[in-house]
């Protein structure tokens, strides 16, 4: 972990010191609070990160920066208390070195910052499924209400229903 980047680029150096299922990097630019997981953070831009590599490093556009980047990552054997979880935002000439919540996974941004203050605190009393561990625990959805509450990140559009065209539809066999 040497070099930093141009101001025109995020720089993030990732050194994996423990080993990791799935690891993966995400632009978040709209937000679906019905889900939990990746999946939260509705269309994304993603990028290509590697669970099997100790070290690499990615060059993240500044320009139309999302609202934040988050990194996860799921130790083997998984344990939820080991998940690796980092979000942070373009900040040009700003470097940060640490670990992203746990010893295991060790980062180094240059042009960015780390978000840090939101938790299970982050989410609205009032929200629904708040009262559901499978949500209330899960960090990706701690973050996404910071955003929404922080950074009044958008919810995504509902997908698109075909409009029927008043032709008779082909049903598959099954």
């Amino acid at each position: 972990m040497k070099s930093l980047a141009t101001p025109k680029r995020v720089r993030i150096e990732i050194e994996s010191r423990a080993s990791y299922r799935i690891m993966w990097l995400a632009g978040v630019r709209q937000l679906d609070l019905t889900q939990h997981c990746l999946k939260v953070f509705a269309e994304c831009d993603r990028h290509n990160v590697n669970p099997k590599r100790r070290t690499q490093t990615l060059h993240l556009p500044a320009e139309n920066p999302p609202a934040a980047w988050y990194l996860c990552a799921l130790p083997i054997p998984w344990d939820w208390a080991r998940n690796a979880h980092l979000a942070f935002e373009y900040s040009p000439g700003a470097t940060w070195e640490g670990d992203a919540l746990v010893g295991g996974l060790r980062v180094r941004l240059a042009n960015a910052v780390p978000v840090t203050g939101w938790g299970e605190h982050s989410i609205p009393q009032e929200a629904p499924r708040r009262s559901s561990y499978r949500y209330r625990t899960c960090r990706n959805w701690q973050f996404a209400w910071w955003l929404r509450t922080h950074r009044d990140v958008p919810d995504a559009p509902p997908p698109q229903r075909k409009e029927a065209t008043g032709e008779p539809q082909q049903l598959p066999l099954s």
